[in-house]
């Protein structure tokens, strides 16, 4: 998939479990959003084939709606209709709606259920739009930053609503600038970066694969060049160093002191004065960034 002559999507081929939680992964940029827009039918794919429960999204798109619910990040209600007037109204499309009571107040609506779309903080707005995915009952859902601005206690419950509708066989494909949701929800979770899928895998899978420890270093002014390639050669083989931006750093190797007084000493050696040196077992955060070297930011 090519915007002009930027490519967005890239050969990219992933498959999601039928009753799982999937989460799609990616730096901004990364094809996330067109990826999940061609599945749910709002682009065609320019190559390749798409099939989603088992169809067409684009040219069986009228079959597949009712099997379908799709929660999008900002957007998809009218300004000024009220909040449970609205998740009444998408219900009344359904030919067998959840409860929308049941929903009000397990997403904690009920407070807010009379106010305009427009005046409902955006952790309120994410949790209606959570409501009008999930009220049809769909087969799959589609997610998009479902905690986006909730409290702690709202995205708990979030996560337990979304964990509740998989254990009823509900297949749910998430996206998330949150890694530790991403970890805590996600049966199996896709990497993608500049529309290619780099690394798919569980997440206990992604963590404890290859490296067992990391260590984020950063300092109090930029790296001299070629500071990534120095300290990877005085580490030696079995560790691999990110330079995550001009004054920052992750290294992935052994879980030992040893490379903790290699990279004090290697500070020492280079006049490269350390601002913090943590050195903790590796997160699915720590994966992304070794992969990608960038940052997933909002």
């Amino acid at each position: 998939m090519a915007y002009g002559d930027k490519t967005a999507v890239d050969g990219l081929s992933l498959q999601v479990g039928r009753g799982s939680i999937t989460a799609v992964l990616g730096p901004n940029g990364a094809g996330k959003t067109t990826t999940l827009e061609t599945c749910e039918g709002y682009r065609r794919p320019q190559a390749g084939s798409v099939r989603v429960l088992g169809l067409d999204p684009h040219r069986q798109r009228r079959e597949l709606l009712p099997r379908v619910g799709v929660m999008l990040q900002a957007g998809g209600a009218w300004s000024g209709v009220r909040a449970m007037e609205m998740l009444d109204h998408v219900a009344a499309l359904h030919a067998h709606p959840l409860d929308t009571a049941m929903l009000r107040d397990r997403l904690g609506l009920a407070d807010c259920g009379r106010t305009p779309y427009r005046r409902l903080s955006g952790g309120q707005q994410q949790r209606l739009g959570l409501a009008m995915a999930l009220v049809g009952r769909p087969e799959l859902v589609f997610v998009d930053e479902p905690t986006a601005g909730m409290d702690p206690q709202a995205r708990r419950t979030t996560w337990e609503l979304l964990e509740e509708v998989r254990g009823d066989g509900v297949t749910v494909v998430l996206t998330t600038h949150h890694m530790d949701e991403a970890e805590h929800l996600a049966d199996q979770v896709h990497i993608i970066d500049r529309g290619r899928l780099i690394a798919s895998g569980t997440p206990t899978e992604l963590t404890s694969g290859g490296h067992t420890a990391t260590i984020r270093l950063v300092v109090t002014r930029p790296f001299p060049e070629g500071a990534p390639e120095s300290l990877a050669a005085d580490l030696g083989p079995g560790t691999q160093v990110t330079q995550l931006d001009e004054r920052s750093m992750l290294i992935a190797g052994p879980a030992d002191g040893t490379t903790l007084r290699v990279v004090s000493a290697w500070c020492e050696g280079h006049d490269v004065v350390p601002e913090s040196l943590a050195l903790g077992r590796q997160s699915l955060e720590d994966v992304f960034l070794a992969m990608t070297g960038r940052e997933l930011a909002g």
